[in-house]
């Protein structure tokens, strides 16, 4: 008997309203075996209810077999409680990962696409552990760095790492950061013990590096917070932020989203990218051993590239939901 699926889908805030749907379009032209189970979170729940997730939305998550997920709003308040922060700690989805591959008839800033690298993200510690102190004259985040976290992130590199160069550049600031002695040292021992070739950079010369040289680089190990910037900065290397997806993994759950923020300067006026949610379901359908669909996923998303029926950020003129409904088209008439 073929497993039916159970997939949260959670569109958030601004923009996630409008890229799911599409998303979810694309996934329903597949026809398969999946549950679709609708959530709301975000900054929206909370100014209706005043929290933006509670324990029943956790339970929820909890018995789904993953989730796909759109953009969530993040207000300043101290009161609010980070929606991401909170689902990735409590699932325990420690690997984050961004691929950073240009898609055909694209190029970004660099005017290169000889490049396909990962960005492998620790996801539950670093500057984002939310153990923090707010006064009226100073604040303290702490930052957090342990061997179990940097063992965990390291090995899901590694593992990465081996299906594709077999090396890995771990990305740290040891010099000034102290507990990234911790982590370097334990990436590097990983690396070691996994017969995975390393190297490590200080994160401010990958940045210049990164955006640089990118072609220089496969898989690319680091802690939370150098993750989430060098990701996002990554997405000019391909061409816009609404191209690069995202998964974040534990052992036991999955979480797929779009590197992408709610962009709430562009929402509801129907023009947000799509791609990125498109193939963050693509990565989706990749976990759940969807292999010949992820391909038609990716296959429809460069027939839209192809045929110009993408939004104005991609130089098209054609809108979110458009753009969706050509995929779903196009794998229905190539299942």
């Amino acid at each position: 008997m073929v497993k039916i699926m159970r997939v949260a889908i959670v569109e958030g805030d601004g923009i996630g309203k409008e890229v799911i749907p599409a998303a979810v379009e694309v996934l329903d032209a597949l026809d398969l075996p999946i549950e679709k189970v609708p959530l709301e979170l975000g900054y929206g729940k909370w100014e209706k209810c005043g929290v933006a997730i509670d324990e029943k939305d956790l339970e929820i998550l909890k018995s789904c077999d993953c989730v796909l997920f759109g953009a969530i709003t993040t207000p300043t308040d101290p009161n609010y409680k980070s929606v991401l922060l909170t689902i990735r700690k409590e699932l325990d989805m420690y690997a984050n990962i961004r691929p950073i591959k240009p898609l055909p008839g694209l190029v970004g800033v660099t005017g290169k696409n000889d490049f396909d690298l990962v960005i492998v993200r620790e996801n539950t510690e670093g500057m984002y552990s939310s153990i923090e102190e707010i006064h009226d004259d100073v604040a303290y985040t702490k930052r957090v760095v342990s061997r179990k976290g940097s063992e965990r992130i390291a090995r899901s590199a590694c593992k990465l790492a081996k299906d594709r160069k077999n090396e890995i550049t771990i990305v740290h600031k040891s010099n000034v950061l102290k507990s990234d002695t911790l982590f370097l040292g334990v990436c590097r021992e990983v690396a070691a013990s996994e017969g995975v070739e390393y190297r490590d950079m200080l994160v401010d010369a990958m940045a210049y590096s990164l955006m640089s040289y990118p072609e220089r680089y496969d898989v690319v190990v680091t802690t939370n917070l150098f993750g989430d910037i060098l990701s996002d900065m990554s997405a000019a290397l391909v061409g816009s932020l609404g191209l690069v997806p995202s998964a974040n993994i534990g052992d036991k759950y999955a979480f797929f989203e779009p590197v992408h923020g709610s962009a709430p300067d562009i929402a509801g006026k129907g023009i947000a990218n799509p791609i990125a949610a498109i193939l963050s379901m693509k990565m989706m359908l990749e976990w759940m051993g969807y292999e010949r669909e992820a391909a038609l996923v990716e296959s429809a998303v460069e027939f839209s590239i192809k045929e110009n029926i993408t939004t104005p950020d991609l130089g098209g003129s054609s809108s979110t939901s458009d753009v969706g409904k050509l995929m779903a088209d196009h794998i229905r008439n190539n299942l």
